[in-house]
C-alpha cells in the first residue's frame, strides 16, 4: 500500500519506515517527541525537514500508527480496520511529503484534505476496503 501511495504521489523510489504500535507505545512517542502525553492515531517523523534534510533525498522518514486507536476510530466511523489503517498510512505519508494540516494555514489544511481524498479514492478503486 505504501508503494501505491508513493507512486501515486510521484515518488515511487522513496523509502520510509512504518511502525504499527499499541496506544501505550504511541503515547510514549507522542509524549517524548511532541510533548503531548496522550495516545494518537498516527505520527510522522520527516527526514527531509530540519538539520540533515537532503542528505538522502529518497529517505522520507517514519510513520507510526496505533493499531488500537485505528480500530476504535474504524468502529466509531463504521469503516473496516483495514480501510482506517490505510487511511492513516496515507495521512502519515502526506506529512512526510510536506503536507501539514496542523502548523500551516487553513488553505494548506484544505489542500492536504483534498489530496487525501484524491489518493484514497484511487486506492479504493484498486483495493476492497469493505472487509
Amino acid at each position: 500500500m505504501a508503494r501505491k501511495i508513493l507512486s501515486a504521489s510521484g515518488c515511487p523510489d522513496a523509502q520510509l519506515s512504518i511502525l504499527i504500535v499499541s496506544d501505550r507505545q504511541i503515547q510514549a512517542i507522542n509524549r517524548d517527541y511532541l510533548q503531548r502525553d496522550k495516545p494518537t492515531n498516527v505520527i510522522s517523523f520527516a527526514m527531509q525537514e530540519g538539520e540533515g534534510a537532503g542528505v538522502q533525498p529518497d529517505l522520507l522518514g517514519d510513520v507510526v500508527i496505533s493499531a488500537e486507536t485505528a480500530l476504535r476510530d474504524a468502529l466509531d466511523a463504521g469503516r473496516s480496520f483495514e480501510s482506517e489503517l490505510y487511511f492513516l498510512l496515507l495521512h502519515g505519508i502526506l506529512h512526510l511529503l510536506g503536507y501539514d494540516h496542523e502548523r500551516g494555514s487553513l488553505a494548506e489544511a484544505q489542500q492536504m484534505e483534498q489530496r487525501e481524498r484524491e489518493l484514497f479514492s484511487i486506492l479504493s478503486e484498486t483495493f476492497d476496503f469493505s472487509r
